[in-house]
């Protein structure tokens, strides 16, 4: 059985709505962001409202409608995408996201305009800037690595991106504005 989950952004995520399956006493099989596969097992439906309670406080929440779970899919594959370690796409940004939900272009793109405030390829940059500011704050990479990282064309490319979304330089985000920062599950 599998449950579709809202929020799952990155790996302590995956521990903490693994635990709280352990704890409402399912087996668990596989977790990733997005979704935690189970043993096939009854779920008493107590068993499954005391899973969504505990979720809920933990800042997650199960998705049971099929287009919450495509547009969470579509997000949980991008968040994955910006923060591998190469996250270089060898395809569109529009067949990636085809390919790995196996569905329509069009229609995830439809599904997605609908529920958010946005497009699926702004949600994509506002993925990617939200990254940039997290290299930045860690004063580790300079911009020309942090570009060549997240597969911009250019320095130019990602400093212009960057002021479009927050209004910044990145260095003048760099100087004065690390509070800026943006929960993922917020974007």
């Amino acid at each position: 059985m599998k449950f579709f989950i809202k929020n799952m952004v990155c790996a302590r995520c995956k521990m903490v709505v693994e635990t709280a399956f352990q704890e409402a006493g399912l087996k668990v099989v596989n977790v990733e962001l997005g979704s935690v596969q189970v043993a096939d097992q009854d779920v008493a439906t107590e068993q499954l409202e005391g899973l969504e309670q505990q979720l809920e406080s933990l800042g997650f929440s199960l998705l049971t409608d099929s287009r919450l779970k495509d547009i969470e899919s579509i997000k949980t594959c991008i968040i994955a995408l910006v923060h591998s370690s190469n996250n270089a796409l060898e395809q569109t940004l529009s067949v990636y996201l085809s390919n790995r939900l196996h569905k329509d272009y069009a229609t995830l793109s439809t599904i997605f305009s609908q529920h958010e405030p946005y497009t699926i390829e702004k949600y994509f940059i506002r993925q990617k800037i939200e990254r940039v500011k997290e290299l930045l704050s860690y004063d580790e990479l300079n911009l020309k690595e942090i570009a060549y990282r997240l597969n911009y064309s250019s320095v130019a490319h990602l400093s212009s991106q960057f002021k479009k979304v927050t209004g910044y330089t990145p260095s003048a985000f760099k100087k004065t504005a690390k509070d800026l920062r943006q929960n993922l599950d917020q974007l």
